[in-house]
């Protein structure tokens, strides 16, 4: 009566709703603005959720790696946790207050015009002259999306898509730096390791600068805590994960450019975000440079 699914079907069934789970973060933590939460607050109980599961993977994953950690390596794990889950989520966080959902996600897509620009300065890794138009392609595209929110929220859309560039520029920098480290860890208990490591930054930043003012909010700032910390960081990982093991991170980048177009769709939806053609046409022209930009630096 049912057709069985292929190993390739269910490959790329992991890797749309990985996409697509991921993408919905945004949409909920905007959602949870409107109680008036403070960022770090919500940044606090994202990280709370997901930690028991991340502990769990940290103590009973046994990778099986050729060369083990040493006490170096663990410093540099500390470095990247700091940088790629504690930083890009904050300056996340922070962005999302200033700007829509849909443009969140076409700023952050351009993390892998940064990771292959960082890769030339500090690895010297050789810059095609296709990798350099399908960059600047890129950046054209963000810029006729960002044109269209100019004058809608003033200045505070400037700061917002700073941030967010800087979200991606570390998180960018995370994977730049870590990817000598993840064969030593294996990528569950990496990602584990570095989750942790985050979870400790953001709530030392909380007894730091809040007003421990935890158990105050409506309960929905609780459920959207929870659901992001389940449904858009724990689960997409692993589905993203398993599509990559299966499709090839080549052929997994082709349903990556389904992030933004997800993310604006919910933001419709869930947030009445306005969809203009000057804002599709740039999101269209965001994708086609990353999507350049990925083949090239997979292929080179």
């Amino acid at each position: 009566m049912f057709k069985r699914l292929s190993s390739r079907e269910v490959a790329i069934f992991f890797a749309i709703t990985g996409v697509v789970l991921f993408s919905a973060k945004a949409v909920m933590v905007k959602l949870a603005y409107t109680y008036h939460v403070d960022h770090i607050a919500l940044l606090l109980f994202r990280m709370l959720f997901a930690l028991p599961f991340y502990l769990a993977i940290a103590i009973f994953n046994k990778p099986n790696v050729v060369q083990k950690p040493n006490s170096k390596d663990f410093l540099w794990l500390i470095i990247f946790g700091f940088l790629g889950y504690y930083l890009a989520s904050l300056f996340d966080f922070m962005g999302l207050q200033y700007i829509k959902a849909g443009l969140e996600r076409i700023i952050l897509f351009i993390y892998p015009t940064i990771v292959v620009m960082l890769s030339w300065l500090f690895f010297n890794k050789k810059l095609r002259q296709n990798q350099l138009l399908a960059i600047l392609i890129t950046y054209i595209g963000v810029l006729i999306t960002f044109w269209d929110e100019i004058g809608i929220g003033g200045d505070n859309v400037y700061w917002g898509a700073f941030l967010i560039f800087l979200s991606a520029f570390t998180y960018a920098s995370y994977l730049v730096g870590s990817g000598w480290l993840i064969p030593k860890f294996g990528v569950l208990r990496f990602t584990s390791y570095a989750m942790i490591v985050s979870t400790f930054f953001v709530i030392l930043h909380y007894v730091l600068t809040a007003d421990f003012n935890l158990f105050n909010y409506p309960k929905e700032v609780y459920l959207l805590g929870a659901a992001m910390a389940i449904f858009s960081t724990l689960i997409p990982s692993f589905l993203v994960s398993e599509a990559i093991r299966r499709l090839g991170a080549s052929t997994f980048s082709i349903f990556g450019s389904l992030g933004p177009i997800s993310t604006i769709i919910l933001a419709f939806f869930f947030l009445n975000e306005r969809i203009t053609f000057l804002q599709i046409f740039g999101m269209l022209v965001v994708i086609t440079g990353v999507t350049l930009v990925s083949r090239k630096k997979q292929t080179s």
